[in-house]
């Protein structure tokens, strides 16, 4: 392992890792919350692995964020994927976490928002995840910390959009107001997680990996250090039922709201309730649909690299 450390926490690069990004090598960082607590045991691991191995079939080198041993980890190797996924006290990492959770040394699989600062500390430019947080339904002023993090950390972000847990609409209206860009990734209407999206637009379209680098390096060459969003819709084979899954939710939420739910436990608690009641249907379109975001992020990734060599 290497050692990058601007603090008294350094980030500790796996070998992979840290070759690859000596040697110029495209990196597409990865969170491991989806491996903590997005997917049921053991499909969580066997997903963990798919992913990667998506990312290395197209052109890149995986680095999986996690806290591990009192240290910010970035690149797994199997037995630290296996910890994340099997241990039951592994804690749910976002921004105002990660200082604490240090401290005492406590495993810790990190959200999007997390995942981003890691990545921007450690010199990855692209991340592939299932879905972003955003702005909670109702008027509670529940904001997911993903979106501060994509007003202020410049990495992109390749996602399915938001999960449709959440108000979609002001999400997208938070990320206008923090100068956040959306890359409709061969799309212009904005997905929404387990399905492909309805009327809601995005920022820009681009058709290819290429043009999608380009607009990244372009906004980032302006002096803007946001983030930027690349929403790529679930593939049409694996799309959910609109009306099974907006069902599930509105039950979701109003078991919820009976068990006080709420903080950071609303989104395992409302994904489980979802998989339940699709009898593991939406499960199947989660893995499909993050397995595709990691192809994306990897051709991404490669075409970013070659346009910073050219320029």
């Amino acid at each position: 392992m290497d050692d990058y450390s601007e603090s008294n926490q350094p980030i500790r690069l796996g070998d992979e890792v840290a070759e690859a990004l000596n040697a110029g090598t495209p990196v597409v960082a990865l969170e491991s919350t989806i491996i903590a607590h997005g997917l049921p045991r053991p499909r969580n691991l066997e997903t963990a692995h798919a992913i990667e191995g998506a990312i290395r079939a197209g052109g890149a080198v995986p680095a999986t964020v996690a806290l591990l041993d009192g240290a910010i980890r970035v690149g797994l190797d199997g037995a630290d994927l296996a910890c994340i996924a099997t241990s039951d006290d592994v804690v749910k990492v976002s921004l105002r976490d990660m200082g604490w959770v240090l401290a005492a040394g406590r495993p810790g699989a990190t959200t999007v928002a997390a995942t981003m600062l890691v990545a921007h500390r450690a010199g990855i430019s692209v991340f592939a995840t299932g879905g972003i947080g955003g702005v909670h339904r109702g008027d509670s002023g529940d904001v997911s910390a993903d979106l501060t993090a994509l007003g202020t950390i410049p990495v992109a972000v390749v996602c399915a959009g938001v999960k449709a847990i959440l108000d979609i609409p002001r999400t997208l209206e938070h990320l206008e107001t923090l100068g956040v860009p959306v890359i409709g990734q061969g799309t212009d209407v904005f997905p929404e997680f387990w399905t492909r999206g309805t009327n809601l637009p995005t920022t820009t379209r681009s058709d290819d990996a290429a043009k999608t680098a380009s607009i990244l390096e372009a906004h980032w060459s302006t002096g803007l250090t946001s983030g930027v969003v690349v929403a790529v819709p679930v593939p049409a084979d694996h799309e959910a039922d609109h009306r099974v899954i907006h069902k599930a939710i509105k039950l979701g939420l109003q078991e919820a709201a009976i068990g006080e739910v709420s903080g950071n436990a609303i989104t395992p608690f409302l994904l489980a309730h979802i998989a339940e009641s699709t009898t593991g249907a939406s499960i199947d379109t989660n893995v499909a649909l993050v397995l595709n975001n990691a192809s994306t992020a990897a051709r991404i990734a490669v075409e970013l690299q070659t346009t910073r060599r050219r320029h």
